[in-house]
Parts: structure tokens; sequence; C-alpha cells
């Protein structure tokens, strides 16, 4: 035992570690004890002659309810009255599934509407060339 190593873990820049304990660790991190954004697990770990080795680790929590917006993207440059549309809606208890809300509506892009103009002119094309061979 006395060979072994230990490690020590933390959350942010605490200074009371979340655990210590003896290599090799199996550890469950609860997150839903931090707040929603960015975090950083620092792990510490010293082995029987007193070296230390750091790993910094980023992760982002959300625990809260996801949050969709269509209509403003990230550092767009926008006038006049925007139309939002926005979504928030959470994972549930994990054990039921809630299906009110829980998709985002979007509208429709411009390539499927461009597709379906296509296809009626297609279709258009098709039946007047068909009319015409009949007539004959």
């Amino acid at each position: 035992m006395a060979n072994q190593s230990t490690v020590t873990l933390f959350i942010d820049d605490e200074s009371q570690p979340v655990g210590e304990f003896l290599a090799p660790v199996a550890f469950e991190l609860d997150t839903r004890k931090l707040v929603d954004g960015n975090h950083t697990l620092k792990v510490i770990s010293k082995d029987h002659l007193g070296k230390e080795g750091i790993k910094l680790i980023p992760f982002t929590v959300r625990n809260g309810p996801a949050i969709a917006i269509e209509g403003l993207r990230k550092d767009e440059i926008v006038e006049g009255i925007l139309p939002l549309m926005i979504n928030a809606y959470g994972k549930g208890d994990q054990k039921t599934f809630t299906l009110h809300g829980s998709e985002t509506p979007q509208s429709i892009p411009w390539w499927m509407i461009v597709l379906i103009i296509l296809f009626a002119a297609w279709s258009l094309y098709f039946l007047v060339t068909s009319l015409a061979i009949k007539l004959y």
C-alpha cells in the first residue's frame, strides 16, 4: 500500500478538494451541484516518492433547460426588428419522456423551398409534354 499514488480532485479554483483517493480511482462527479457553464476538473496525482503530476480537464455543465434560438446567430450584425423564435426545454426526470416542448420548431430552410419549386416546375413540364403527345 505504501507504493500507491494518491489522487486529489478539485473543481475550478476551489481550495477544498472534492476528494482525495488512493489510485486507481472510480469516482462519480455529481454535476447537479455545479452551476451551468464552463468548469475545470483539476487532478493532482502524487506518487509514493512525492512527485506530483497535474492534469486540467475543461468541461461544460448544462443541467438546466436547453435554450434554442432561431433568428439570431452568434456575433451576427443585425438591424431593424428581429423576429426570434425561442424555445427552452428541460430533460425531465430522466425516467419519463416529455413530448410537449421537447422539440424546437424551425422555419423551412430556403433550399427546401427551391426543391419544391423545381419539383413543381418539372411536374408541370412533364404534364404539358405528356398531354401534347396524346393530342397528336
